[in-house]
């Protein structure tokens, strides 16, 4: 299926996305993308259907390409403090807010957003798998956060974070209850199972 470029054609529209907000470890990310007109490319869609080669080779024709583009981690200690749903809203925030022009129009991955400085939105359902510039975001999104999870993953290879990036998988799991958490995990996620207590 091909994406549609803009919901309001003739507005300074930008998509954004986020990335890891079911990860055990490691940052929420969001990123911001304003399209131009002509932008053309033919491999863009949503990022979770891209292979990790396919998205590393978009980023940086998308950031080419772009009038202008952003992205913001937000990190554990800020996660347990507000939730979740509340980081990944602010990190789609922070990230709208550094483009240049400011959007007039923004357009959500998702169906949770809140008013930002009273520019219009609209939050879209799947809309990383039908608008090029929510696509854009969720490609930018996915890779600067996997680079960042690579980069400590140096610091703790244990958790092989170079792999799982940060998801509850079983390996990450039983490397939990092996080693206990770091400064990179989430207190506030259910960390282990049930039958696994954690001590703190």
């Amino acid at each position: 299926m091909s994406l549609y470029k803009y919901l309001k054609f003739g507005t300074v529209e930008a998509g954004t996305d986020e990335a890891g907000r079911g990860c055990l470890a490691g940052p929420v990310t969001a990123a911001a993308v304003i399209l131009p007109e002509d932008f053309k490319l033919e491999l863009l869609n949503d990022s979770k259907q891209l292979s990790e080669k396919t998205r590393e080779k978009l980023r940086p024709m998308i950031e080419a390409q772009a009038i202008s583009f952003s992205y913001t981690h937000l990190e554990p200690l800020i996660i347990d403090k507000i939730n979740i749903l509340n980081a990944s809203i602010q990190a789609m925030q922070e990230s709208i807010m550094k483009l240049t022009p400011i959007p007039e129009y923004i357009i959500v991955d998702g169906n949770r957003f809140k008013p930002l400085n009273n520019i219009p939105y609209s939050c879209i359902i799947k809309g990383d798998s039908k608008y090029m510039s929510i696509a854009a975001a969720s490609v930018l999104a996915k890779t600067y956060r996997d680079d960042y999870m690579n980069q400590i993953h140096e610091e703790f290879p244990m958790y092989n974070w170079k792999k799982n990036k940060g998801y509850p998988t079983k390996e990450h799991r039983e490397a939990i209850a092996k080693y206990g958490i770091t400064k990179y995990h989430r207190l506030s996620f259910r960390l282990l199972p049930e039958q696994l207590k954690l001590d703190f």
